[in-house]
C-alpha cells in the first residue's frame, strides 16, 4: 500500500506491479502453457478487492489517488484478469484461477502505520505466509477443478467476489486497456 510512486515503465506502481506485470508475464508464458496443457494460472488477488474499482478516466492515479484503494483496485484487476482469460482460453487446456490467500502477517502494511498496529494487536487472527499458500497450491494441483476456471478461492474453496468482480463487460475493457498499455495484440 504504497505512497503514490510508478513503475520504471511509468505505470502507477500497485496496477504495474499487480496488475500489468501478470498480464504481460502471462502473455509472454501463453503459447508455453498451451503446449503444456493441461496447465493452470493462479493469480494472487485479495478480499480487498471488494472495495475496489476499475476507474478507467484514473487507472494511474493521476487524478485522485489513495494507496489502500490502489490496493483495492489492482486486486479486482487480478480478478477481471482471471475471468477473461478464462474466457478466451476456453477449450485450450488452460485453466485459470483467483484466490484471496486470506490475510497473512507480512511487510504489506510497512507504508501504512494504522494497519502496522492493527497487525500487531490482531497478530493471532494472521495466517503465516505458509498458511495463506495453501489456497493457492491448492488451485494449482487440485485434480477436477477445470470446469472451475475462471472461479475465485478462499481458504481452499470457491469464494464469494463482488458485482464489480462479475462485470465481463469491465474484465473485457480492463483487457483491452491492458494490452493498449503494454504494446500487445488485443486477441491474443
Amino acid at each position: 500500500m504504497f505512497p503514490y510512486s510508478k513503475t520504471a515503465d511509468g505505470f502507477e506502481m500497485h496496477f504495474g506491479v499487480n496488475h500489468l506485470g501478470h498480464f504481460l508475464l502471462t502473455h509472454l508464458l501463453l503459447e508455453k502453457l498451451k503446449e503444456s496443457a493441461p496447465s493452470r494460472v493462479v493469480n494472487v488477488s485479495s478480499l480487498a478487492h471488494w472495495v475496489g474499482r476499475i476507474h478507467f478516466n484514473n487507472l494511474q492515479g493521476e487524478k485522485f489517488y489513495n494507496g489502500g484503494l490502489a490496493y483495492c483496485h489492482s486486486k479486482l484487476a487480478n480478478i477481471l484478469f482471471t475471468q477473461e482469460l478464462a474466457r478466451r482460453l476456453k477449450g485450450s487446456g488452460v485453466t485459470t484461477y483467483s484466490v484471496h490467500p486470506g490475510t497473512i502477517y507480512s511487510e504489506l502494511a510497512r507504508n501504512t502505520p494504522l494497519l502496522r498496529l492493527l497487525w500487531q494487536v490482531f497478530n493471532f487472527l494472521l495466517k503465516t505466509p505458509q498458511e495463506g499458500a495453501q489456497t493457492s497450491l491448492y488451485c494449482a494441483v487440485t485434480e477436477g477443478l477445470e470446469s472451475l476456471s475462471g472461479s475465485h478461492f478462499s481458504d481452499c474453496h470457491l469464494g464469494w467476489v463482488s458485482s464489480q468482480a462479475r462485470n465481463e463487460t469491465i474484465a473485457r475493457r480492463l483487457w483491452d486497456v491492458s494490452c493498449d498499455l503494454l504494446g500487445l495484440p488485443m486477441d491474443w
